[in-house]
């Protein structure tokens, strides 16, 4: 093994000082790889605990450029950052935590055609993402490649953390063997996160990370914790290995990487949703104008839109249904919502339940202050 130099004996010392990790361990970190896939609010925490750890070799991917709204949370990143890409400032601000260690930059989307190529080279894949094609693309490239995975993931008040690695346990799909519908689980640009929580949950995930590369305990595999915030509760569930799991059962049919995004959106062609038309915030602002108006629904939540609306009829999402009376079925509807998301899913519902023009507003309220009112407040 290679040799701790002095500056790095004074900067483990609290490791050497632990026989779990003591040199023997502080060395097989220096050697050891681990490949973050986010470098948002799970990542910030993961990166900043492995290279202060001293993990010899980071590798971070991400496409991302920073935004105001990401600071809340992403704690990696300041002010005066926004506008910059988050991977090359990531990186720029973990080599100040430590010098000591390589840094590999993956800039681009992680896709099929990419993703085996990129996990290849680490010991240890750390998922920080926030979708479902990613997270199924990740497991399934780790289970290919017989790689451990730390999973993580956020929403609002609440986390989970596991360890999936196929050769000795269950993988992603024995716990989730298909994606949600599309647009049933808001992601956190919808339905929010307290900026705490991916600090605990991305911590945890660094935490699991350095026991696999050190070997030491009892690694979260077959385990799913849950973590409620509000409540300050723990919860573990086991999580079995599926015997019909299509990568990693008995006879597993997915033998290489797929088509993802068709795969997590397979629910939405259905041909009732085909009549559904989008208008962009240009478009909608010249309709407001003209003496044909139509009736805008704005679909989100209360506290949402005492921050910031243009004014059109409130009707939150978990209310539609019950308020469906209130509007004619044959006169011309646009829904929005902040980004054109839960709007999108509002407008399925306004379509099966009859109504014979409804529209979508294509990036909600971000796009219409970005591009027609500066002065409505988003979030």
């Amino acid at each position: 093994m290679s040799e701790l130099s002095h500056n790095e004996l004074a900067r483990y010392g609290r490791h050497l000082l632990m026989p779990e990790v003591g040199m023997d361990g502080q060395q097989k970190l220096k050697q050891s790889s681990a490949l973050i896939i986010g470098a948002g609010g799970l990542g910030s925490p993961i990166g900043q605990y492995l290279a202060a750890a001293g993990v010899g070799h980071i590798g971070i991917a991400d496409f991302d450029n920073i935004e105001l709204s990401n600071l809340q949370r992403q704690v990696l990143f300041t002010t005066d950052d926004i506008g910059s890409p988050k991977l090359d400032t990531a990186i720029a601000r973990l080599k100040k935590i430590n010098p000591e260690i390589q840094f590999t930059p993956h800039p681009g989307r992680l896709t099929s055609a990419n993703a085996l190529e990129v996990l290849a080279g680490y010991d240890v894949i750390i998922d920080g993402t926030d979708n479902f094609p990613t997270r199924y693309l990740v497991n399934d490239a780790c289970v290919l490649l017989k790689k451990p995975l730390v999973y993580g993931s956020i929403y609002r008040f609440e986390g989970q953390v596991s360890v999936f690695d196929a050769e000795k346990g269950p993988c992603y799909r024995c716990l989730f063997p298909t994606p949600p519908p599309p647009d049933m689980v808001p992601s956190c640009a919808e339905g929010g996160v307290l900026g705490v929580l991916p600090g605990i949950i991305g911590s945890l995930q660094a935490l699991e990370a350095l026991k696999l590369l050190l070997g030491v305990g009892e690694p979260l595999i077959g385990r799913l914790v849950l973590f409620d915030a509000l409540r300050f509760e723990f919860r573990e569930l086991k999580i079995r290995k599926r015997k019909d799991c299509p990568i990693c059962g008995d006879e597993p049919t997915i033998k290489q990487l797929i088509d993802y995004e068709a795969f997590c959106n397979v629910t939405i062609e259905e041909p009732m949703f085909n009549k559904i038309k989008t208008i962009d915030v240009v478009e909608l602002n010249e309709k407001l104008q003209s003496d044909t108006k139509p009736v805008v629904i704005d679909v989100r939540n209360e506290h949402e839109y005492v921050l910031g609306n243009i004014g059109a009829v409130h009707v939150p999402l978990s209310e539609l249904a019950e308020k469906l009376n209130d509007f004619d079925k044959n006169a011309e509807i646009v829904v929005h919502c902040r980004s054109g998301k839960r709007s999108m899913q509002a407008a399925r519902q306004l379509v099966s339940a009859g109504f014979k023009d409804v529209t979508n507003l294509t990036g909600g309220l971000v796009a219409w202050a970005k591009e027609v009112d500066s002065s409505v407040k988003v979030y």
